[in-house]
């Protein structure tokens, strides 16, 4: 695999692995209910966005160099609706979406990054479809750290610089970029 895709590739899988620990440790905060709490009927509880990332990334890396990344069996809209879903199942779900995503991830090979494949009968080339997940998947991290600090309020605990701390995180002589880590 030629240095720059390597690169990509393992940039890619940092940056992600630390958006899903983001995720991790927002879900070791919050109690069953917190999982279903809804702001309105418009809002998404993070049950749901946990099913919605779920069955995105199982049917998007799911055999995706040979098959559309939109699965007939992946029933979307149902990732929206309230299932009575626990606290393990949606960590369960949860887990299973990012193994099938970091899974496919870690199979490429250097030519395959410049293979086009399809998402809902669109071509795109599997670079780009890994830069649209890199777009999509932080995005919902942060909904569901959103929903999370506004259930806890004054008890939840802060996963990045504190409010009033920055320079002392700056002058610390720790690892500024999180995702290095991995």
């Amino acid at each position: 695999m030629s240095s720059l895709a390597k690169e990509f590739l393992t940039t890619a899988t940092r940056r992600l692995k630390y958006y899903k620990e983001l995720g991790d440790k927002t879900f070791e905060q919050l109690n069953d209910w917190d999982f279903h709490y809804q702001p309105n009927e418009e809002s998404n509880s993070i049950a749901i966005i946990i099913q919605h990332m779920a069955g995105n990334m199982l049917s998007r890396w799911t055999n995706f160099l040979d098959e559309d990344g939109e699965k007939e069996w992946r029933k979307r809209d149902d990732e929206f609706s309230i299932h009575a879903y626990n606290k393990q199942q949606l960590l369960e779900l949860w887990e299973k979406g990012w193994t099938c995503f970091f899974d496919a991830l870690g199979s490429l090979k250097k030519k395959e990054l410049k293979l086009t494949i399809l998402i809902r009968k669109e071509p795109l080339s599997v670079i780009d479809a890994i830069n649209r997940q890199l777009a999509h998947y932080p995005y919902h991290v942060g909904q569901i750290i959103h929903i999370a600090k506004t259930i806890k309020g004054k008890n939840w605990k802060n996963l990045s610089i504190a409010k009033r701390e920055s320079t002392a995180y700056n002058d610390s002589t720790a690892i500024k970029d999180p995702a290095k880590k991995y």
